[in-house]
């Protein structure tokens, strides 16, 4: 790997279940700071809800991180969920425009996904003991077989192929580069790009929750992660992740 990601150790391993339980089962002998496993090919990789990552074997971008934020308080965890898609979003708007976070950490591109994470954390003693985080990214796949209602892939959008670990290089500087930003307690920056960079954070668009489907603008977000929606009639509704659901 290349000098400013010295911090990082990458292990690449050829099949695997999930990245998210490669790492898992590890043996944590390595000194560095950041732990990366990524893979050609997942059985059973994991979406959010509960849901499988459908990926072509050899095409796309298949890694987990592993680091442990102690400094960071638990209420804060959002934070990591920020940055990692802050740290793709980057990455790919240097190529081209139109792409987004949808709340809380899917990467768009319009209205069609590009990429998903899966972040799961271990607390022990009231600390971010460890943080495991899954990303799964489209980048050379054009066939999708599975059912998903909108995949899309890198190729499709700039119309060429793509090399996997540049991209996924330039993924793990710019991580680096916003960890350190929260080391530094320069969250408010943090939160205030995610925001700019959300997906329909403005107008008003369809969502639905448990009562059925109406329409709202996105009010804000809070810092734990809540997605406060503002309806016609200007009432405010605050939802956890699962609560709600955009309507594309």
């Amino acid at each position: 790997m290349k000098h400013y990601l010295d911090h990082f150790e990458l292990i690449r391993i050829p099949e695997t279940d999930s990245t998210n339980n490669a790492i898992r089962n590890l043996e944590q002998t390595s000194d560095k700071e950041f732990v990366v496993v990524s893979t050609e090919f997942q059985t059973q990789g994991k979406g959010q809800r509960g849901n499988s990552w459908e990926s072509e074997r050899g095409k796309n971008l298949l890694f987990s991180i592993s680091l442990s934020p102690e400094f960071l308080p638990i209420q804060q965890q959002f934070l990591l969920s920020q940055i990692i898609s802050l740290s793709i979003l980057d990455v790919f708007r240097r190529r081209l425009r139109k792409f987004s976070i949808k709340w809380p950490n899917d990467i768009y591109w319009r209205d069609r996904k590009i990429g998903g994470i899966l972040i799961e954390n271990d607390i022990a003693d009231g600390k971010l003991a460890r943080c495991i985080i899954g990303v799964g990214i489209n980048i050379n796949q054009t066939e999708f077989k599975s059912g998903a209602p909108n995949p899309i892939s890198l190729l499709q959008v700039c119309g060429m192929h793509c090399k996997r670990i540049h991209i996924l290089e330039r993924i793990l500087k710019n991580f680096e580069e916003y960890y350190r930003m929260l080391q530094k307690g320069e969250m408010e920056t943090i939160r205030e790009r995610y925001r700019k960079s959300l997906f329909r954070k403005k107008d008003f668009h369809p969502y639905q929750d448990a009562n059925g489907t109406f329409s709202a603008c996105l009010h804000h977000i809070e810092d734990n992660g809540l997605i406060v929606l503002e309806d016609t009639e200007g009432k405010l509704r605050s939802y956890t992740f699962k609560e709600v659901s955009y309507v594309l």
